[in-house]
């Protein structure tokens, strides 16, 4: 304690029984000082101190439980099951926890969090308006207007999705938003499939058949997907990242084409779109795409979006295929196989899927009898 000055000294002194005066700085055994005010005035320290000035705070408790309220946000985050589906994720993770606590607040990070997470597991959205896309999913008309803090930290995640720089102006931040299926246009957003026979008479389903009958590739726009109406779907179907692999198939097979839709690299909200409906109808999807960094990361996408399972793209399945190729890019791991991101990184060389096209294709014909 101190510096003391003379009336300080004198009543220390009294209240601790010393024979001389205490220096001018000195020390107080608060165990000591807690017996005597017992033996005094029937009350501890802490009662004391409580009565004279107020509460007394915890400071160093204070410390410890902020800091476990932001190490269970920070872990929140991290194990979400949005963020573990698609790892590439993962460092817009780390990236936002070392930005800190929005506004100093556990409770306000962890609500925008929420909302940011919410509108990721929606995305990409079926080609709607964003404010409609805010409502239906935050309630909130205007929740992700440009300048919110929610819709910068989903552009951000988009950008690290995507392995693209985080947009830059309003036409950047545009770009971005329909690269995710907001504000898609209906048209101009298709996917390509063949060898499907659905039996409704909706637009979709006689452009399938009739394109399978004849051993062709449908285009179908996101308008006709909408306007679908599929209660039953095949048993299964085949998801391939390349048109290629979809036009050496219809070669091969003609009319008795499996099942088969191709995402031509990133799915648009139509390939989505019509995934989903596959998978709503009772469809198995198998993916299968490029066997490097993105990818890997299209590969989560689809997965994590569709319900599809992965198909020939394991560790073994690329040590197998691997030869001479293109450098693998940035690679972030694959949900389905521990090693396989590791795997890319060691070796370096992409596996694209072409390579693989007649491994694929032999055994789609073994499986289907063709």
């Amino acid at each position: 304690m101190g510096p003391l000055d003379d009336a300080q000294r004198n009543a220390l002194a009294d209240l601790l029984g010393m024979t001389r005066l205490p220096a001018e700085y000195t020390t107080v055994s608060l165990p000591l000082l807690d017996t005597l005010l017992r033996d005094a005035v029937g009350a501890s320290v802490h009662e004391v101190v409580t009565e004279l000035v107020g509460p007394v705070g915890d400071k160093a408790g204070d410390r410890q439980r902020a800091a476990s309220e932001r190490a269970e946000v920070w872990t929140w985050l991290k194990d979400h099951p949005t963020v573990v589906a698609q790892p590439a994720l993962a460092d817009w993770a780390a990236t936002v926890r070392r930005s800190g606590l929005i506004a100093g607040s556990t409770d306000r990070t962890r609500e925008i969090l929420a909302q940011v997470l919410r509108v990721l597991a929606e995305l990409p959205a079926p080609g709607v308006p964003r404010p409609v896309f805010a409502e239906t999913v935050l309630r909130h008309t205007h929740a992700l207007d440009d300048g919110t803090r929610t819709a910068g930290l989903v552009l951000r995640a988009l950008a690290a999705i995507y392995d693209v720089e985080p947009p830059a102006d309003a036409a950047e931040r545009r770009a971005l938003w329909e690269r995710a299926g907001i504000a898609d246009d209906e048209l101009s957003s298709v996917v390509l499939a063949a060898g499907f026979r659905p039996a409704g008479d909706d637009v979709a389903s006689r452009i399938l058949r009739s394109c399978a009958d004849a051993g062709h590739v449908a285009a179908l726009t996101l308008a006709q997907i909408r306007a679908a109406d599929w209660a039953v779907g095949p048993a299964e179907a085949w998801i391939f990242e390349n048109p290629s692999v979809l036009a050496l198939a219809i070669t091969r097979f003609g009319m008795d084409c499996p099942p088969m839709v191709v995402t031509s690299g990133w799915p648009s909200s139509a390939g989505i779109l019509l995934l989903r409906t596959l998978t709503a109808a009772g469809t198995r999807l198998s993916y299968h795409g490029d066997l490097d960094g993105e990818g890997l990361r299209i590969a989560a996408h689809v997965i994590a979006r569709t319900g599809a399972r992965p198909w020939r793209m394991t560790s073994a399945d690329y040590l197998e295929s691997v030869d001479d190729g293109p450098p693998v890019g940035r690679v972030t791991p694959a949900p389905w196989d521990d090693d396989l991101g590791e795997h890319l990184r060691r070796v370096g060389k992409t596996v694209s899927e072409e390579r693989t096209a007649p491994v694929l294709l032999d055994e789609l014909a073994r499986h289907h009898g063709l």
